[in-house]
């Protein structure tokens, strides 16, 4: 069994094998990495995606504005291994009463299925973003087996009696100003509150006092409502949420009113469609680092890259045991993801969501294998999932 502890200030684990086969496909090692602050200690896990009997996918809670630990969600999908995903809205102290959720900033797709579009820069949590990205970026794995950069933006439409309007959102945390979102059932019981807060220009500022919310099922308006709601919504229905100008237009339909709706996520880069998706944004690419990372801040990181046009994915974590929770500036990130042969890399949540997880045949679950900051082990609103077939 891989004993890897998951207590904060723990040194690393002696008896966790520092190279080792996992499954077919699938290797792990650590290792120290020389940095600014000095050494840190690194996971990797490595996978070949040429291996038939191995894939990825988004390890969830359950739902979008769920969150869960990581060996929680691998041991819940069967996955050998895995690392956490996304940035995630994680606090809401500038907005007193409204519910906090864990859905994540960025686009995610699982097992080929869309789940949500990207919430509006102004409104994401996370560190500040390099010059050039945006809240529309994605690492993913099409289902040519090969994974890309990309940047997956929603496209789609409410299509009414007296025309139709733009929608501007799907199952997100945050709306932008004067537009209309979707909710599915793959949001979750979560209040939708928070979707009409903060502005186009800061997460901070207060929540529309404008809203409106309309409920479609079987492509007819059955429900109507002045304010966001919460609740399970059933499979089949779809809930949207307008914000003072999208609020509007809602309020023109009437109950039993057809409604079609149209929604699909369109890739800038690729047309092979993605099996698996997640946000967070690039720090390398065509083996050159992103221009203006930050060369300062220190922080513990995850980050993912890969090599071999696609075909090897690189899945880091580093340590956040006292030791070396000094951790690596994300120029540094860059650098050390380039140096493990990586063309392309993107930077995932860090800090105390920093987790890797992974189990060996016969065991029975996962074991967190770096130490993450938080203890116990945070809970999260996404994770790469890494599977392999016996």
């Amino acid at each position: 069994m891989l004993a890897g502890a998951a207590l904060a200030g723990a040194s690393p684990a002696a008896a966790v094998p520092g190279a080792g086969r996992l499954a077919s496909g699938v290797t792990y090692r650590e290792f120290d990495v020389p940095a600014h602050r000095g050494t840190v200690h690194a996971h990797l896990l490595t996978v070949d995606l040429t291996d038939p009997h191995v894939r990825v996918d988004l390890l969830t809670a359950g739902s979008v504005a769920a969150r869960s630990r990581v060996s929680t969600m691998a041991d819940a999908a069967g996955a050998v291994a895995g690392v956490n995903g996304d940035f995630f809205n994680i606090s809401e102290t500038q907005h007193p009463g409204v519910d906090v959720t864990g859905a994540s900033v960025g686009p995610a797709i699982a097992h080929g299925r869309v789940l949500k579009a990207a919430v509006p820069t102004a409104q994401r949590f996370g560190p500040s973003l390099p010059p050039g990205a945006d809240t529309t970026d994605v690492l993913g794995v099409g289902v040519d087996r090969r994974a890309r950069l990309d940047r997956l933006r929603l496209v789609g439409s409410v299509r009414t009696r007296d025309g139709s309007l733009v929608l501007r959102g799907l199952n997100q945390y945050a709306l932008a100003q004067d537009s209309v979102g979707a909710y599915t059932a793959a949001w979750g019981p979560a209040s939708r509150k928070r979707a009409t807060c903060g502005s186009d220009t800061s997460r901070a500022a207060g929540c529309s006092t404008d809203t409106y919310e309309v409920r479609i099922r079987g492509g007819k308006v059955v429900a109507t409502a002045a304010t966001p709601g919460s609740g399970t919504i059933a499979p089949g229905t779809t809930v949207l949420l307008g914000r003072e100008a999208g609020a509007d237009r809602l309020r023109e339909l009437t109950l039993g009113e057809r409604v079609t709706l149209r929604k699909q996520m369109v890739a800038s880069a690729s047309k092979v469609p993605y099996r698996f998706a997640v946000g967070g944004y690039p720090v390398l690419r065509g083996g050159v680092p992103a221009a203006g990372l930050d060369d300062t801040t220190t922080a513990v990181r995850t980050a993912a890259g890969y090599t071999s046009g696609g075909h090897r994915l690189l899945l880091l974590a580093l340590d956040g045991a006292v030791a070396y929770r000094r951790g690596m500036t994300i120029a540094e990130v860059a650098d050390e993801m380039r140096a493990l042969g990586a063309v392309d890399a993107f930077s995932l949540d860090g800090g105390g969501s920093t987790t890797l997880v992974a189990r060996t045949p016969g065991d029975s679950a996962v074991s967190v294998l770096n130490h993450p900051t938080d203890s116990p082990e945070r809970a999260v609103a996404n994770g790469i999932g890494v599977f392999s077939k016996p």
